[in-house]
């Protein structure tokens, strides 16, 4: 239950054959050598075969750059304000489950929901949401494996949704006739969304935690304007950097996008006309239209910074921690 995935853990991508191996390591992570010898060991002993023990490590290392976990009062406050609200959860989908956050907080929220899917790609991680929670159906595998069948059955779709520009292999979105899932292949951030809302019924919630360039960036509008065509904008929250240092260990900018499944939908309303749109701010950045003029930022300090680019950046903190985030409640 404690296990947090082994993202921004890099020394795991070490060598630790022999002992001589340490002189290959950054000193600040000699502490960790031998735990990491020892969790070698332990995936070794427990694998059928040599290649069995590689597929674990491959998956392993891929996860130190996307698995981040999500903070529990950020989760509990999400699940306890669709409770109050009266939203109805019979069916659930988590599309990147991790060791089971969200699946956890909606249950001692929602009490009993009838079928929770769950998609984890991380083989070891997987493992752990299976031992962990029997009841669920989970999948270990990637998100673009769910069945067809499973489209448009789902009340709620929630996740942390990996940050990142990676593609993703689906077929029925590459080589389709839609140019919006075409892009969205492209980076596994718009993938997950679209994705996400072809699961819901009508009436469905999605909410989902993700990277600040999917609202952001101008070459993600016809993303923006898809999922407008389909959902409507319920909420979105930008959320501090700082909401992820202490349980993840990292400092990412992230909002909270809510939308509702409504497939009758005739036009957009103004607010959701400007969460399509990217405009100029300060320092030549981009900022979505909704943040800038309506959406709730959430920090008691602003430091002046930069992007991985060497671009100006205000960074938003919150002082108070995670504990603090019920208050997020009152935002939704």
């Amino acid at each position: 239950m404690q296990y947090s995935g082994f993202g921004g853990l890099k020394f795991v991508l070490n060598p630790v054959a022999d002992e001589i191996d340490i002189n290959n390591w950054r000193k600040t992570d000699h502490q960790f050598f031998e735990a990491t010898q020892e969790l070698h060991q332990l995936l070794r002993e427990n694998s059928a075969d040599e290649k069995e023990y590689r597929r674990y490590v491959d998956s392993m290392r891929n996860s130190v750059l996307t698995a981040f976990y999500t903070p529990a009062p950020l989760i509990k406050a999400l699940a306890d304000v669709m409770k109050e609200n009266g939203i109805t959860v019979n069916k659930m989908l988590e599309p990147s489950a991790g060791a089971g956050a969200f699946i956890e907080r909606f249950k001692e929220s929602f009490g009993t929901i009838r079928d929770i899917s769950a998609y984890e790609k991380d083989l070891l991680t997987g493992k752990i949401l299976k031992h962990i929670y029997p009841d669920v159906n989970a999948h270990v595998r990637g998100f673009e494996d769910i069945p067809e069948a499973d489209k448009e059955s789902y009340d709620l779709v929630t996740s942390n949704i990996p940050f990142g520009t990676a593609s993703v292999f689906d077929l029925s979105y590459t080589r389709g006739n839609d140019p919006a899932k075409a892009l969205a292949a492209k980076a596994i951030h718009n993938y997950f969304f679209l994705k996400g809302s072809d699961m819901l019924r009508d009436g469905g919630i999605l909410a989902f935690i993700t990277s600040q360039g999917v609202l952001d960036s101008p070459a993600n509008q016809p993303i923006r304007e898809a999922l407008m065509k389909e959902n409507n904008l319920v909420s979105v929250v930008r959320l501090p950097n700082n909401l992820f240092t202490e349980h993840a260990g990292t400092e990412v900018g992230s909002d909270l996008v809510i939308l509702q499944k409504n497939k009758n939908k005739k036009e957009l309303t103004e607010n959701e006309k400007d969460f399509c749109l990217s405009i100029d701010a300060k320092d030549d950045r981009k900022i979505n239209a909704w943040v800038m003029y309506s959406a709730c930022t959430v920090f008691d300090e602003i430091i002046e910074s930069t992007d991985q680019y060497g671009r100006k950046q205000p960074i938003f903190l919150h002082s108070g921690g995670v504990e603090l985030l019920h208050l997020l409640g009152h935002k939704f």
